[in-house]
Parts: structure tokens; C-alpha cells; sequence
């Protein structure tokens, strides 16, 4: 058995002291440590239920529509309904709840002397949907659309029209041309009360979109030889299913007015290929932002001065083939019947004066029903009349 060596006389002895006082302070600094995290865990695990040191005055505020979680907890701090020193806790206590997606946008009202708890359960308390309804007939220009909506509270007309012809949103949306004119889809809605003009605007395009696919699966023959024999694509069809859609409101005779236009421009034995229809000069001379100087002096009724104006880029007895765009939003007959019109060979046609109209295939045919239903009228113009 070894036995330890005796320590040397003549060398000192190594003091303990400096390890012990790394204990003891090791040992404050753990304790210390282990009291300060107890006391954040206590903080934490109060806070949820700890009321708040404000007044009990109500506090009004209201949640955009997706507004994300840290613009809702700076509102909140900005309106004293948290204060600045409980903006993490607050932020910790919805995360752990994993809440943070769940607040409803609208209007609510707290006090600053709600809990975190009360104060979350406001936020995410159902807000009762408030909506808007409106109809919008088949027909009605942009103009005429967005007077719609402002009289039913969704916003103003001005506001509408504007993004009406956004280049942005008419990107956005993939409609080609100037506005979203003709792809405004009729039908009745109920929007969301605090619905963005773009909003509204997007759900009618995204309806016509809805509408119109289905069609053209239903006619892809018709679609086919529309862009074999004229060159057709989606916008010519919908800016001729506009024409249709003024024209007549009878849905049985949309396909009969299809073939009379579609005639015109097919048939090689007549020339010119005017359209000669009169709502595309009225809309030129009204909707369209810059106006000829035969539009500015337009009042409401057509004159000669219109119907010869070549200025008028929409005026069909001056400018052969459709119109540079829609002159209206066409609903679902009038786009089926360009896309599945009549077989015929009509060219002409004049309103009968009881809401249907009188079709003819030659021009001595046409004058003949002037003379019978346009009493006073003017006659032997060959135009296509309403």
C-alpha cells in the first residue's frame, strides 16, 4: 500500500480561499440567474390574464382588410391599448397561441384595462359582414357601371372610372385595350362593404372570364371559323357581342342580328363593310375621353353631322369592321350568339316599333320596312337602324 509523501517543509501550502469564492460566486450568479428566469417565467405566465393599468374608456379602432399582425399590435401600442413595455409580451402571448392569422378585419373596441387575453379574444371576435348588393344590366357602358355601384354605397364614380382605365390593373387582369369596357360582366353581386374599387372590378372581370371560357369550350367550332374567316380572337368577339347587346334586348333574335353583322363583313358582294350601327356612334360621342368636334356638339341626338364625322373613331357608317373596342358589357346571349349565330343571309334590319325588328336580305327588302315601320323617318339610307 502506497502511503502519500508528507508535503515538503520548505515549500508553502496552496490556499483554497480563490476556489471557494469561485463557488460562492458561481453559486450567487446561478441562483440570481435561476430567480431572474423564474421571474420571467411568472411575468409571462401572469400576463395573459393581468389586467391592464389604463382607464375603463372604450377605445375605437378599426383592422384593415389584411392588415398583418405587427401593423394590428403597432396600432394597438400607438392607441394605448397595450402599452410600449408589453408590445413583446403581447407579440409572445399570440404567437404561442398561434393566433396571429386569425384577426378579423372590421371595426372593434377595447379599453386599456383589458388582459391580453381579453384583448385577443376582441380581435379575433367575428365582425358582422355588412354587403352590398347590385345589379348590373346587360348593356350598360363603364360609365353607366360605375353610377351603378356608387348608388349602392360601394364607392364613388369617379373613383370606379379611374380604375376602370388603370393600365395596372388592366395588366393585371389580362384585358387588352384602353379600360375594362366589355368585360364587365352583368349579374347581380353582393359585395363586401370596404371592397377597393379594384376589388369590385376584378371579381365582374373574373366573372366574364368564368362565362366566356365556357362558351367558347361549348362553340369552339364557331370561335374556329370566326378567326378562319375573319381573323377573330376573344376581343373581337366580345367587342361584337357589345353591338349585339345594344341593339336589342330580345334574346331570341341575338343570334339573328349576329348573322345580319357577321353577314356584312363576310359576304364579298357587299361593300363597304360598314356596320352601320348607331349606339357606337353614341358612344364615341359620350364615353370615349377624347372627343371629335362633331361628338362635342352631340346632345343626345344623332345627326348628319355624326354620321358622316370621320373623326369618330367608333362611328361605324364612316369607319369599316368593328369598332376600336366593347361599346357596352355584353352578358351571356349576346357572347353565344356571335359565337353560334344564325345561318342566313340577312343584311338589314329595322326595329318593328314593338320591341323586335324586321330582317331583310336585299336593300330594295330593307327601304320596303322603313317605308311600313319608320313613319317620318328618313329612308332609302341603307343603314341598320333601332
Amino acid at each position: 500500500m502506497t502511503k502519500r509523501r508528507p508535503h515538503p517543509w520548505y515549500l508553502p501550502r496552496k490556499s483554497r480561499r480563490p476556489q471557494r469564492w469561485a463557488l460562492i460566486i458561481l453559486g450567487l450568479c446561478l441562483a440570481m440567474g435561476l430567480y431572474a428566469l423564474h421571474s420571467v417565467w411568472r411575468t409571462y405566465v401572469e400576463y395573459p390574464d393581468r389586467p391592464g393599468l389604463g382607464s375603463a374608456d372604450p377605445i375605437a379602432l378599426t383592422v384593415p382588410a389584411g392588415a398583418s399582425f405587427p401593423v394590428v399590435l403597432d396600432m394597438l401600442a400607438e392607441h394605448e391599448v397595450i402599452t410600449e413595455s408589453d408590445v413583446l409580451l403581447f407579440r409572445l402571448f399570440v404567437l404561442d397561441e398561434g393566433a396571429a392569422n386569425k384577426i378579423s378585419a372590421g371595426r372593434h373596441e377595447f379599453r386599456a384595462d383589458m388582459s391580453a387575453r381579453e384583448i385577443l379574444a376582441e380581435l379575433q371576435r367575428r365582425q358582422p359582414v355588412l354587403e352590398h348588393k347590385v345589379t348590373i344590366p346587360e348593356g350598360k357602358h363603364m360609365v353607366q357601371v360605375a353610377d351603378l355601384l356608387a348608388a349602392a354605397g360601394l364607392g364613388s364614380a369617379e373613383s370606379f372610372v379611374a380604375a376602370m382605365r388603370d393600365p395596372a390593373l388592366i395588366e393585371r387582369l389580362g384585358v387588352k385595350g384602353p379600360s375594362l369596357e366589355g368585360y364587365l360582366f352583368p349579374d347581380t353581386y353582393k359585395f363586401a362593404a370596404g371592397a377597393t374599387p379594384e376589388q369590385i372590378l376584378e371579381r365582374m372581370v373574373r366573372r366574364h372570364q368564368q362565362i366566356y371560357a365556357e362558351l367558347h369550350r361549348r362553340h369552339r367550332a364557331g370561335a374556329t371559323q370566326l378567326e378562319q374567316d375573319l381573323g377573330w380572337g376573344d376581343r373581337e368577339i366580345v367587342i361584337m357581342a357589345s353591338l349585339i347587346e345594344k341593339e336589342t334586348g330580345q334574346a331570341a333574335e341575338r343570334p339573328r342580328i349576329a348573322s345580319v353583322f357577321l353577314n356584312r363583313l363576310r359576304f364579298s358582294s357587299f361593300k363597304p363593310k360598314l356596320l352601320q350601327t348607331d349606339p357606337t356612334i353614341i358612344y364615341g360621342c359620350t364615353v370615349v375621353v377624347d372627343k371629335s368636334s362633331a361628338c362635342q356638339q352631340f346632345e343626345g341626338r344623332i345627326r348628319k353631322i355624326h354620321l358622316r364625322d370621320p373623326d369618330n373613331l367608333y362611328n361605324t357608317y364612316t369607319h369599316e369592321g368593328l369598332p376600336p373596342g366593347p361599346i357596352a358589357n355584353p352578358g351571356r346571349d349576346a357572347l353565344a350568339a356571335v359565337l353560334a349565330p344564325e345561318t342566313t343571309r340577312y343584311l338589314y334590319f329595322v326595329a318593328r316599333n314593338d320591341g323586335t325588328h324586321q330582317f331583310s336580305k336585299s336593300r330594295e327588302e330593307h327601304e320596303a320596312a322603313v317605308d311600313k315601320y319608320i313613319r317620318g323617318g328618313a329612308k332609302g339610307d341603307g343603314s341598320v337602324q333601332d
